[in-house]
């Protein structure tokens, strides 16, 4: 008898453990199988979507995000683009968690960005170049900018550096040191021309061309202002600049399973299809 009962007692701690483990023999009774279809609902349940918060520059970065929302909605993740106008506010605003991650900015800009403003910011992957150009405003031609002329330039370090760098590519100026990215009109070993520099905030550029005799503006905001950098520059970057555009994200963050999945739908076939056809070489994919 005794035998009888611990056999019995097995045979329904088997069943129960079964049971809790959701494996089950066929149910004969109403109360099993709406336990059975119960966890099949539970199984087909969708996960829960990931929002992830970018901040971007309107053109082209705002741009190039919105065409692969596609991509990421597929693996569950809502990509929500905030545009900002300025080079500041899209860094503090990934420091201070109000944005997972920007698409605005080159390396070297970031690298001054942390060290003048004690932020912790990384790269976690590189997309495109948007090569600098020199465009025509009282002058329309290199070859006839007078003595004395003035050019507009970006006023912050890493852009104020590239656009003399430019310039010093088409025989205007001379650097003291043409390795250094951060040079200003201080660091000008010869000046033939005696021209002079209007420092501005980049994003103000285009709006004074007419009241300078050339301006070196960035091609997000050349694009922004109506500009074909290809066709309208009268000087440009080639595709070898090493300002590449990169995703940016708190230290620590780089590896986050939805940064991962947008720099991955950044660095895509469909990527590199709208950029190159929306752009025609004004922007230009770095993968």
């Amino acid at each position: 008898m005794k035998k009888k009962l611990l056999a019995l007692a097995l045979a329904l701690g088997l069943s129960a453990s079964l049971v809790a483990c959701g494996t089950s023999a066929p149910a004969s009774s109403g109360s099993a199988g709406s336990a059975s279809a119960s966890g099949s609902a539970a199984a087909s349940t969708p996960t829960e979507t990931v929002t992830l918060k970018v901040a971007a520059s309107p053109t082209p970065h705002a741009e190039i995000l919105n065409a692969v929302k596609g991509i990421l909605a597929e693996q569950g993740i809502d990509l929500q683009v905030a545009e900002y106008g300025d080079y500041v506010v899209p860094n503090t605003a990934v420091e201070e968690g109000d944005e997972d991650a920007n698409y605005f900015q080159h390396q070297p800009y970031l690298d001054n960005f942390n060290a003048e403003n004690g932020t912790h910011l990384v790269s976690a992957g590189g997309i495109h170049i948007e090569p600098m150009g020199v465009y025509a405003g009282k002058t329309t031609s290199l070859e006839d900018l007078p003595d004395g002329a003035t050019i507009a330039i970006p006023n912050d370090a890493t852009n104020e550096g590239r656009a003399l760098l430019l310039l010093e590519a088409q025989g205007l100026i001379k650097l003291k040191d043409s390795t250094n990215l951060e040079s200003t009109p201080n660091d000008l070993a010869e000046n033939p021309k005696n021209l002079i520099f209007k420092e501005l905030e980049a994003a103000m550029i285009p709006n004074t061309v007419n009241e300078v005799d050339l301006s070196v503006i960035n091609c997000n905001y050349a694009l922004q202002a109506g500009f074909n950098p290809v066709e309208d520059a009268l000087a440009i970057e080639d595709a070898n600049s090493p300002y590449v555009n990169i995703v940016a994200v708190k230290e620590g963050h780089e590896n986050d399973p939805a940064i991962v999945a947008l720099v991955s739908a950044l660095q895509s076939e469909t990527a590199r299809e709208f950029i190159t056809s929306t752009y025609k070489g004004a922007v230009v994919p770095a993968f």
